[in-house]
């Protein structure tokens, strides 16, 4: 059984720089981008995901965007208490949560219903990594290219071992020592 992931929407867009930027144009659009990389992040999961915002309606307002359940709080009910009431309902049905919000209030209302409490940054840096197998690919990729000598970085380190030579001077400096080793690791390669 998969977990139930509360997100406190506004409390991520005022914790993140990205997102702040994006609300001093437009409010709609850093909720609209939060969502979008909530799809990105969570679509090939089991998990619900919840985002919660506070409302301005009569009522409360939900809707589902893909596989997003983004909820607005009615007027009066803050997105907190909405989170709360929903980390209970879950507690109560036996799904575990977890809640990516900073403010220590909902932080405290979702560990007592046995819940986990994330932060802000903890979300905003797992929406913004690669995907667990494109990373696996990338590192397979640069072990490969260690191990069959086409990676120049490595290459370069492994010469410098090999010839026990100090590092290359920084650009603008010139270094005879340097210029002279050179000279010798071409001759002693030519040998």
């Amino acid at each position: 059984m998969g977990f139930d992931i509360l997100v406190d929407g506004y409390n991520v867009i005022k914790n993140n720089a990205m997102f702040k930027y994006v609300e001093g144009k437009s409010q709609a659009e850093a909720r609209n981008l939060l969502i979008k990389q909530l799809k990105n992040r969570y679509r090939n999961t089991t998990d619900r995901v919840v985002v919660v915002f506070d409302g301005k309606g009569g009522r409360e307002q939900m809707q589902h965007i893909d596989h997003i359940c983004v909820i607005y709080s009615k007027y009066g009910e803050t997105a907190d208490s909405v989170i709360a009431r929903l980390a209970t309902e879950a507690n109560d049905k036996g799904v575990e949560v977890m809640m990516y919000s900073d403010d220590g209030e909902v932080k405290r209302s979702v560990i007592e219903q046995g819940g986990h409490a994330l932060t802000t940054r903890g979300l905003v840096s797992s929406l913004n990594a690669a995907p667990q197998d494109v990373l696996q690919r990338s590192e397979y990729r640069q072990e490969m290219r260690r191990v069959y000598g086409i990676d120049p970085t490595y290459k370069y380190q492994q010469d410098n071992e090999e010839f026990n030579t100090p590092s290359p001077p920084r650009k603008g400096k010139s270094s005879r020592r340097y210029k002279s080793m050179r000279v010798d690791r071409k001759t002693l390669k030519h040998k």
